[in-house]
Formats: structure tokens, sequence, C-alpha cells
């Protein structure tokens, strides 16, 4: 089980990884009613180093990226969800509009994303090859969504 950590504490707990040999690969999502695409994007990315860092969207940049009524769970929840995952070993809630400041200050081997993107559409892409990292794109093709688990939910709750 991963454990939430602050900034700070990430940025020690990445050192000691280092220090200790280990490779650091690093996701990022919103996680908002975790599903199974989430979970598959996780182990993905968990594959790809010794230790995986899931940065999660804190509640002001989930409701600035998907809108009005989101996110459906707390930044505190989404956190505690990821960090019960398998593979994950650090979490940490983010306020930044991108992961951008974050993946400079830990310098990940690895930055993951998923399906729906391409490693030439990666925004942080250039960000990751200043410091010598490298972008990998992990997970199942983008057949799951937040988005369409809720429209199942106000399908089966308006009959």
């Amino acid at each position: 089980m991963g454990i939430i950590v602050s900034e700070p504490d990430l940025v020690a707990a990445v050192a000691r990884e280092r220090a200790a040999g280990r490779s650091v690969s690093f996701a990022n999502g919103c996680f908002d009613l975790l599903h199974v695409g989430h979970v598959r994007y996780l182990q993905g990315a968990a594959a790809e180093a010794d230790r995986l860092i899931v940065a999660v969207n804190g509640d002001a940049s989930v409701r600035t990226l998907k809108g009005i009524g989101r996110p459906i769970l707390p930044a505190a929840d989404r956190a505690e969800l990821v960090s019960g995952l398998r593979g994950v070993h650090y979490v940490v809630v983010f306020d930044d509009p991108t992961v951008e400041r974050l993946l400079r200050l830990l310098k990940p081997d690895v930055h993951c994303k998923g399906t729906d993107y391409t490693v030439d559409s990666v925004p942080e892409r250039a960000a990751v090859q200043s410091y010598g990292g490298r972008t990998a794109i992990v997970g199942d093709p983008k057949d799951h969504a937040t988005r369409d688990v809720l429209a199942r939910i106000r399908l089966t709750t308006d009959d």
C-alpha cells in the first residue's frame, strides 16, 4: 500500500529511493470515481520502474478541467483510494494546472501517460526530456471514462 505524502516529504523519499538505486515512474490524473481504466493505467505505470509516484489533481484543478459538479470525491478521498492500489508507492495531491513543476522538481525516470496520448502529444514531454527522463504510454485503450460512468448512473437513477 502506498503512502500519501506532502511535496517536501516526497522530495526526500525520492532522494532515498535513488540513493538505494531504485528507479522512479510518475503518473498523474484526477482519479474521480476510480474505475478499471485507472487501475490498468497505474499498473502499467508501476511496471515502468521500481517505485511509482501518483500525483492526484487537487479539487480546484479537477473543477477547472472537468467542470461544474466535479470532483465527485474530494482530493483526500481520491488520494486514499489511489494509495490502496497495488504498485503505488507514493501519492501526492497537487494544485498546479499541470504536473510540469512536479516533474522538474522530482525528475522521475519515466513520466507515464494514458493511451489517449501519444509520446509526441504529451504536454510535459519537453520538460521530461530536459532532465533526461523518458515518456511512456501505458494502460489499456481509452475505453473507460468517469464521465461515462456518471452518465450510466444518471440513466439508472432517472428510471
